[in-house]
């Protein structure tokens, strides 16, 4: 301590001298918080400052007795048992007089303060980190459940229709991003099945519906024919006759099945006026009625001829069946930019509104006649206009006439003008 050195420098100092020295200095040193100044002169306690010593530093104790055998200067640390005090660290000096030790002046620096506050610190620091960590892992827990909700109601949903074959299921996107656009690839996955299975269910049902009655026909009246040859060459002709009507019906529902493929149709360039000259050709032969052709059109489109041909040809039988000798129908044609129009006119009975509402539905007859075949033509022309990206339109009035309208883009591969 350099205020001890530089009183030791003077020559001729007495005890008395030290101890005013020790006075001195005790009175006016300002100590802080938990730090002593003790000094011991002549193996004696003097003074110490503040005056109130702790336990481990009071007259006799093992610490006490190790300051008083102090001859050189021993910066230490005495190690507390007790852990509410804590540690001590402390610096002992001799002091010397005319070279001779008068005694020893310690200066303590007792730790449980600090070392209670850094324990409090280091509480603290863990408590905050532990709160910090459980708040980030519920965070990241929602966030992941948030992110795999689509996965998980996906895989719900996938087992629902596993174990029950119910195809309603469908998911709920919420929010954007990559896990979304999967729920609406399931979705969208789901509506092709449910489609497809329902067209398949239906084509059975419509299929075992309507070959039933053909098939009981030929069945009984096999079984009661009879030895006469007039009898049965009539059987004979009769079956036929039904077989004939089942191959048709068969072949329509193959058409009808089939269109719903995205490749069903084969496209190729289509010129206009010849496609509807030729049609034209076609609807004469199929009835002996006043046939008219309105051509306002001249270029080309992209379709499938066959499939196009058989649509109208279709139309044209039916107005012909329903048209009678003296009545009039006319196959038109005009062309826009981007659209090319056929229609179908005629002057026959009519359909009411009632039945114009379900008239494009498959088995659906408005007479009663077999003649009126299988009740699947207009199905038919629906599902091959849709299938090259167009719609069909029905205007009619009961005893004036209908009028049948396909309209078609030009290009329906790609929905650019030819």
């Amino acid at each position: 301590m350099e205020i001890y050195t530089d009183w030791e420098q003077k020559p001729n100092q007495t005890r008395q001298d030290l101890e005013d020295f020790v006075d001195k200095l005790l009175s006016d040193q300002i100590i802080q918080d938990d730090n002593f100044f003790v000094f011991i002169i002549n193996g004696e306690y003097y003074r110490s400052n503040p005056p109130q010593l702790l336990g481990p530093m009071q007259v006799g104790s093992e610490l006490y007795q190790q300051w008083t055998s102090t001859t050189q200067f021993s910066p230490e640390e005495w190690k507390s048992a007790d852990t509410e005090l804590g540690n001590i660290l402390f610096k002992a000096e001799p002091l010397v007089v005319d070279d001779q030790q008068m005694g020893v002046m310690v200066l303590i620096h007792e730790l449980a303060e600090e070392q209670n506050e850094a324990l409090a610190i280091v509480t603290t620091f863990t408590f905050i980190e532990g709160v910090v960590v459980l708040i980030s892992l519920l965070l990241a827990w929602f966030v992941v459940e948030w992110l795999l909700k689509p996965v998980q109601e996906l895989a719900i949903a996938a087992r629902q229709i596993n174990e029950s074959d119910h195809l309603t299921q469908r998911l709920t996107p919420k929010g954007s991003g990559e896990l979304v656009d999967l729920a609406q690839t399931f979705n969208a996955m789901m509506d092709r099945l449910q489609e497809s299975f329902n067209h398949q269910r239906r084509f059975v049902n419509d299929a075992g519906h309507e070959l039933r009655t053909p098939i009981t026909i030929v069945w009984g009246h096999l079984e009661l024919m009879a030895d006469d040859p007039q009898e049965q060459h009539e059987t004979i002709e009769l079956v036929l006759d039904e077989l004939d009507r089942m191959g048709c019906l068969v072949n329509d529902m193959i058409a009808l099945a089939t269109a719903e493929h995205p490749d069903f149709l084969q496209y190729e360039r289509i010129d206009l006026r010849q496609f509807i000259r030729d049609l034209f050709t076609k609807a004469q032969s199929l009835a002996d009625r006043i046939w008219q052709v309105k051509l306002e059109c001249s270029g080309s489109m992209m379709g499938d001829r066959q499939r196009l041909a058989g649509a109208l040809l279709n139309l044209l039988r039916n107005a012909a069946q329903h048209t009678p000798p003296n009545g009039t129908i006319e196959l038109g044609c005009k062309q826009t930019l981007t659209q090319v129009i056929f229609w179908i006119k005629d002057t026959g009975r009519g359909i009411s509104l009632e039945d114009q509402q379900r008239i494009f539905d498959r088995f659906v007859r408005l007479g009663k006649r077999r003649s009126e075949g299988s009740g699947l033509g207009l199905a038919i022309v629906k599902a091959f206009t849709e299938a090259h990206r167009g719609k069909i339109d029905l205007v009619s009035q009961l005893g004036i006439g209908s009028t049948f309208t396909i309209t078609l883009p030009l290009s329906a591969q790609n929905n650019t003008v030819v």
